[in-house]
């Protein structure tokens, strides 16, 4: 038993220390995710080494010193996405909606053949904004009666597990889809107008993961996030962006792009919101995200029940407050560098981002 929790501690520090690499392949990229799941671990051992470890010894000592310090770190990482950190953005007061932008998000599971439930969904909820992932054209087709009720559209059925569309209530202007980085990857990119008036630019993304059955390398998804981070960075325009990142919402590369865009993450002192996966109910990571500029302060968000896909729906609803102080995390000269370290890999640069309104 000895050997066995000595085995598992220094394994669990490894474990720790993994995502601290810069390297891009997935098996190393796979140890960003289960960070609260490794937590628990973490303190499962510990309750071990106190009972099976005499604790007058240096073995002891090393072991449960460095699990100590290994769950801290885990910590660090998580703790934010907990009620017990302090919000990033502030919570909404104004309930007027002309100030008000709501979003529903869903990776529908290509697939899910649901169709109906999605319809359901939408009337019960009414957001000014509905984005699909995962969408191919029986799910346009299926989906087609919503645009009564939201007669803006961007469409862009796939059969590749990587077709997008959107559907909203509000007027949609330079609607643009682009292949940022791969080929078969879509993007969209437009300016919403509000109620008030006020034109909103928003990118909705959906880059494929780094895995086994897609990408052996996050790169690719990396550059979709920082090329996009970076042509937000400068602007003073409200800006939204929102879909299926394929990323920890605690992941570097995830922190970095909020480094560089300077936007806010609602879920920040609120919660996690998990979105993926609905069957499993001890591995579930927030893939599903949005992210917006400091123009707005946040009325709801809400992760709604399973509808038939692998990921839950994540509504949000925004209000337009500019006037609010809020600031998010900043960037520092090493983050710099690996911006471009990562665009420089595939080669790609912001300047191919649409700037709608810009």
């Amino acid at each position: 038993m000895l050997s066995a929790i000595t085995a598992l501690t220094f394994l669990f520090v490894i474990a720790t220390i993994i995502p601290l690499s810069r390297s891009s392949h997935w098996l190393l990229r796979a140890f960003d995710f289960p960070r609260l799941q490794f937590i628990i671990c973490g303190f499962i051992l510990l309750i071990n080494q106190l009972i099976f470890m005499k604790i007058s010894t240096i073995l002891f000592f090393v072991c449960f010193s460095l699990t100590i310090f290994s769950i801290a770190w885990q910590l660090w990482w998580v703790l934010p996405y907990t009620r017990f950190w302090h919000k990033e953005v502030e919570s909404s007061k104004d309930n007027d909606e002309k100030n008000q932008l709501t979003i529903l998000n869903f990776n529908v599971l290509m697939t899910n053949r649901d169709a109906k439930a999605l319809v359901e969904l939408v009337k019960r909820h009414n957001p000014d904004v509905l984005v699909t992932l995962e969408t191919d054209i029986w799910w346009e087709n299926a989906l087609s009666t919503l645009t009564n009720e939201m007669p803006y559209t961007i469409n862009c059925p796939l059969d590749n597990l990587y077709g997008m569309h959107v559907f909203s209530k509000l007027p949609l202007a330079e609607q643009e889809i682009k292949y940022l980085v791969e080929q078969d990857i879509p993007s969209m990119h437009t300016l919403i107008t509000l109620r008030n008036g006020t034109k909103v630019r928003a990118h909705f993304l959906h880059p494929a993961p780094p895995s086994p059955t897609e990408n052996e390398r996050s790169s690719e998804r990396d550059a979709e996030l920082i090329m996009v981070a970076e042509s937000i960075a400068k602007t003073e325009q409200p800006v939204i962006v929102s879909g299926d990142l394929n990323d920890v919402a605690w992941s570097s590369t995830t922190r970095l792009f909020r480094k560089i865009s300077g936007l806010l993450d609602p879920r920040i002192g609120r919660g996690m919101f998990n979105t993926f996966h609905t069957s499993y109910i001890f591995a579930r990571w927030p893939l599903d995200h949005i992210f917006h500029s400091k123009h707005f302060t946040l009325a709801k968000i809400k992760r709604l029940p399973s509808i038939g896909s692998d990921h839950f729906p994540l509504l949000t609803t925004l209000s337009y407050n500019p006037n609010k102080k809020q600031k998010g995390i900043t960037a520092e000269p090493e983050d710099i560098k690996r911006t471009k370290d990562i665009t420089q890999v595939e080669n790609v640069s912001h300047h191919d981002v649409p700037e709608p309104g810009e």
